[in-house]
């Protein structure tokens, strides 16, 4: 017994990138070995349930978290700025929706601001807290925290999402009328606006990077570890997104089928596709901290089966 343990460790410790420190220490194989174990881990935990359930919660939360936008941008610009910037990302039957959100809310934005931000963030911060949860499943670890710090984690999250969606329409929208009062050449206003989206993109690794470091219930994993998921989860989001919108508007017969309701579905499905990437990015973060022998948690280092988080804490099976 002895014996085949000692066998089973030697051969967890010639896994490719074993003792790698950073991810980018794990060798071409290794990666491959995490992805493949990732998909694998994605069937076994329901991923793509966990994104349906997801997704509808998100339904739910995005058009207080939308209120809560338009109410504080209202302050110092027009909100549909903001609509006009989200609805260039989204499907065409999406569009009209969040258009639809837009125009209804545009007349309360100045009665009871305090009061209607609060209820907006709280109700948002509802399906946030469901999305901690399908990460969590991702990570492989169990919920012990309490009702208060998961509706705290929640709430950070959401205005943390609030940020992040100012931030963008400030790059989307505002840059590009710098760029044209600035009077800039051709050259430089494609040169200038590939660097935005560069920019929009690296926004978008930063935001799910910190989703992945916060949300779990685990001793929080190094940035340099959260990193791989949040670009690959960033990669195939615009890849999809931008596929699925092709999609809907050269081929997809959601009108015909659906009739009012089609812009609903649509913006569900998008969600959908939304939900599975940051939780795939979740499986392969998990994966690549199982892939070496290295703590990956914050804080001195720690070994094995003391380091309060399963990922760090255990290795692949021999089979993976």
């Amino acid at each position: 017994m002895e014996h085949r343990t000692k066998r089973h460790a030697k051969n967890q410790n010639r896994l490719p990138g074993s003792q790698a420190e950073t991810p980018s220490d794990i060798p071409a194989p290794g990666w491959w070995q995490i992805l493949r174990r990732g998909m694998k881990d994605a069937k076994a935990d329901n991923v793509p349930l966990l994104a349906a359930g997801t997704a509808f919660y998100a339904f739910l939360a995005v058009f207080p978290g939308l209120i809560a936008t338009l109410t504080v941008y209202g302050l110092v610009a027009d909100p549909a700025q903001v609509t006009a910037q989200l609805s260039s990302a989204l499907p065409d039957g999406a569009r009209q929706l969040i258009a639809q959100v837009s125009t209804t809310g545009g007349a309360t934005l100045t009665v009871g601001l305090v009061v209607s931000v609060l209820v907006a963030l709280w109700s948002a911060s509802s399906g946030t807290t469901k999305l901690v949860a399908a990460v969590n499943v991702a990570y492989d670890e169990q919920e012990s925290r309490g009702a208060i710090k998961l509706r705290a984690i929640g709430l950070a999250l959401t205005v943390g999402a609030i940020v992040f969606l100012l931030t963008t329409v400030a790059l989307v929208a505002v840059v590009p009328g710098i760029i044209n009062a600035l009077g800039l050449g051709v050259v430089a206003q494609v040169v200038a606006g590939v660097i935005r989206l560069v920019l929009l993109a690296g926004l978008i690794i930063a935001a799910l990077a910190l989703l992945y470091r916060l949300a779990p219930d685990r001793d929080a994993p190094r940035f340099r570890w959260v990193t791989p998921g949040a670009v690959i989860a960033t990669t195939l989001w615009l890849v999809g997104s931008v596929a699925f919108s092709l999609y809907v508007n050269l081929f997809g017969s959601y009108s015909n089928t659906y009739g009012a309701l089609a812009g609903v579905i649509v913006f569900l499905l998008w969600l959908l596709l939304t939900s599975y990437v940051v939780l795939l990015g979740a499986e392969i973060n998990a994966e690549s901290e199982h892939q070496t022998v290295v703590d990956t948690t914050t804080g001195e280092p720690r070994p094995m089966g003391q380091r309060g988080a399963f990922a760090a804490d255990t290795r692949p099976s021999a089979s993976a």
